[in-house]
This record gives C-alpha cells, sequence and structure tokens, in this order.
C-alpha cells in the first residue's frame, strides 16, 4: 500500500512538516511505502493554466499522487485557510490524482486549532473527487511541540495522532478493495 503526504508549508522548521513526519514514519513502521513530498525542499512554480510546465517538481508531484492509494494534505492555517504553496500544488492536480483515493486533512495553528483550514482542505478535496477521511489532525499551542526526531512531546497528541492515523488506513484498506 502507498499513502503520499504532502507537507504544504514553505518553512524548514514547520510544526505542520514535523507532524507529517511522525505520521510518514508511523505508516513505515507499519509496512506502509510512504511519499513524503515536502514543499519547501521541492517548491513548485506558480500554477499558470496558459503554460504548461515541464518542472521535475511538480512530475514527481503528479506521479506520487497518480501512484498512491491514500493522501495526506498538511497545512500550517496562514489567516483561516490553507498555505498558498499547498493551494499553488493542488491547482497542478485534479481528479486523476483524488478519484476515489481517502484523503486525511492535518494542520497545525498558532491558536488552539486549525479548523477553517481543514474544512478548506475538505472542500478542496470533495471538488477533485477524493473522499475526506471524517477524522481529522490540527495540532495548535503547546500540541506543536516535538522532540528532535519529530515525535509530539504531548502524549495526548500522540495518542489522537496514533487513532486517526489508524482510522485513515483502514478506510484506505477498504476504499482500495472496492476499486474496479
Amino acid at each position: 500500500m502507498k499513502v503520499m503526504i504532502i507537507a504544504g508549508s514553505n518553512r524548514k522548521n514547520a510544526s505542520s512538516t514535523a507532524l507529517c513526519r511522525y505520521i510518514a514514519q508511523m505508516l513505515k513502521d507499519q509496512g506502509t511505502e510512504v511519499n513524503l513530498f515536502d514543499l519547501y525542499e521541492k517548491p513548485l512554480p506558480f500554477y499558470c493554466k496558459d503554460q504548461e510546465t515541464t518542472d521535475a517538481n511538480v512530475k514527481a508531484l503528479k506521479q506520487g499522487l497518480l501512484e498512491a492509494d491514500g493522501i495526506v494534505l498538511a497545512t500550517p492555517e496562514y489567516h483561516g485557510s490553507v498555505s498558498g504553496v499547498l493551494k499553488n500544488a493542488l491547482d497542478f492536480v485534479g481528479k486523476d490524482h483524488f478519484d476515489g483515493k481517502v484523503t486525511l486533512s492535518v494542520s497545525s495553528a498558532g491558536g488552539a486549532v486549525g479548523v477553517s483550514s481543514l474544512t478548506h482542505l475538505q472542500t478542496m478535496v470533495r471538488n477533485v473527487h477524493g473522499i475526506n477521511c471524517p477524522e481529522w489532525i490540527s495540532i495548535g499551542g503547546t500540541q506543536r511541540t516535538f522532540s528532535p526526531d519529530d515525535v509530539p512531546e504531548d502524549e495526548k497528541t500522540r495518542d489522537r495522532v496514533q487513532r486517526t492515523v489508524g482510522y485513515f488506513m483502514t478506510m484506505v484498506q477498504t476504499f482500495r478493495r472496492v476499486k474496479v
């Protein structure tokens, strides 16, 4: 089974990206093949419908999503929505990349939680025919503290992430079996 994780921050030490690395390690430990696409490390050009791009990072993003059985989209919450770099990345892809695939939305907010960005992500997923995982992960405040090896320091956060990722993977396995 393959899961594509898109870390949608353009900051080097973003807590949303640390959370992605934690989720990726959890999945790898369970035998899942993980493609972590970090938009800080692999920046994309600005999307322009009028221009076809030959950018290697755009090609890798598209191919990774095509091959994925499940998708995790992670974003910092900026002004009540998703980051510009994640929205830009999603503009390069569409129905072919998400159709029938379970997608988990994840956010990290400076305040208590990032619910607005999660609802925006779920709207985007619906519009490209993806299947939203009804659970999501939002961390904020002191929940955004990670050890040097990207493990959340808060035990409740670790438990919540583990439960939610387990639920997500059960959905991915179920929907993967029913594909025609």
